[in-house]
């Protein structure tokens, strides 16, 4: 419902406004920020309102709201972080498959759309079920601090 209501939205389509480009400023440790990995050009953060335990999120630092707005480094930094993504989620928890992808602009579901993120998300067999369905909630086994300690640390093994 936090994120239905707004909670942690921007307040504009700036930088200055944007609460990836303000998370990256405020200096918080990644354990506070749930960025679970950093490169030269991108980061791997965990998404707040997730999906299911896991669920990433690929980001270049510059803020640039649509895909065809990445340099070529950009891109390929990018697909190879997803790519790394997918194998550490797999090392730690073995799901049977992912969803990947971009929603490019508010009307095909950019909750952020002012800067381009590419979501990560593992499935398993079954993981759409009656809560969702019936009780409007959605049940997460895991906390995002105990989620984001596992990745961090599989992140520095697994290439």
């Amino acid at each position: 419902m936090a994120y239905i209501q707004g909670e942690n939205k921007p307040v504009s389509d700036d930088s200055d406004g944007c609460p990836f480009c303000l998370l990256l400023e405020s200096g918080q440790p990644d354990s506070d920020s749930l960025i679970v990995a950093r490169d030269e050009l991108v980061f791997a953060i965990l998404n707040l309102y997730p999906y299911n335990p896991g669920h990433l999120m690929v980001l270049p630092y510059r803020h640039v709201a649509d895909y065809t707005e990445l340099t070529l480094e950009e891109t390929v930094a990018v697909a190879q972080y997803t790519q790394r993504a997918m194998r550490v989620i797999r090392a730690i928890s073995a799901p049977h498959g992912f969803n990947i992808g971009l929603n490019q602009g508010p009307v095909a579901g950019a909750g952020i759309a002012a800067h381009l993120h590419q979501h990560v998300v593992p499935r398993w067999g079954g993981d759409s079920n009656f809560m969702p369905v019936i009780g409007h909630t959605k049940v997460l086994p895991q906390l995002l601090g105990d989620t984001w300690k596992l990745l961090a640390d599989a992140w520095r093994d697994v290439d």
